[in-house]
């Protein structure tokens, strides 16, 4: 079967593409640097040619709000719209638990936009919603550092391993289109503020976390159900621990 991941050398798209060619699968890992665009439309139609599935994982390259919400838009339209001529017949999408519940975030109102182009599309999907990455952590440290302090919001989140996320990607690329959401999430919900000071401990980082409520996460402040999933996600098998020794692994 060929199968399309548009993003297909980032971190979930590279790992999601491994997989799929392991089970015997013709993939194209397209990407901008490979000549498919999903903004000019350059190379869409040659790459659709004979694709069954398509897995949307590409991200914006600008996270401020008008830039974001026109890339989702743009690349959206553009995507389905070659999807439609090449008959694909399983659209993919990996978007964010939480994301409706988080309007004050320009980021996240791009990803709902993106999620309407893909319902109003006659085009079956599945759209995956997946909690963070413990990838993001270093991230999300950073982005509150001021001086030898990172000020992180105190809300609950569940984050997932990539490789996790990867699994869970190609077993839905292969399954039937659900014409709805599934949600994934890691196997510990916790304190995003405790969680970094966990990572940063484990790191060696010097820098201390401060713990507050209205510390803005891409944009918007968090409640306790902000980024958790429901009642029946697929659970991630990776904890921190495991996680953490396995990054340190690769890293050595």
């Amino acid at each position: 079967m060929k199968i399309v991941v548009i993003g297909g050398t980032g971190l979930i798209g590279s790992k999601t593409v491994e997989r799929l060619r392991k089970k015997g699968h013709d993939v194209l890992a397209a990407s901008p640097n490979g000549g498919v665009n999903t903004i000019t439309g350059e190379g869409l139609s040659e790459a659709l040619a004979g694709a069954q599935v398509v897995i949307d994982l590409a991200n914006s390259p600008s996270f401020e709000d008008k830039a974001v919400l026109e890339f989702f838009e743009t690349s959206g339209r553009n995507l389905l719209a070659a999807e439609k001529t090449a008959g694909v017949k399983h659209h993919i999408a990996l978007s964010i638990v939480g994301a409706e519940r988080l309007p004050d975030s320009g980021y996240m109102r791009a990803k709902m936009a993106q999620e309407r182009l893909i319902r109003g599309s006659a085009i079956p999907y599945t759209i995956v919603h997946s909690t963070q990455f413990f990838e993001f952590l270093s991230g999300i440290a950073q982005s509150g550092t001021v001086g030898d302090v990172t000020i992180v919001p105190n809300a609950y989140f569940q984050p997932i391993a990539s490789d996790d996320v990867a699994d869970i990607m190609t077993d839905v690329a292969l399954s039937p289109p659900v014409n709805g959401v599934i949600e994934i999430a890691g196997p510990e919900p916790i304190r995003m503020s405790d969680l970094v000071a966990r990572f940063l401990k484990a790191t060696n980082d010097p820098r201390k976390v401060t713990a507050d409520p209205q510390a803005r996460y891409f944009g918007t402040e968090l409640n306790d159900r902000s980024l958790v999933p429901g009642d029946h996600p697929r659970i991630g098998a990776t904890d921190f621990e495991d996680w953490f020794g396995h990054a340190q692994l690769q890293r050595n």
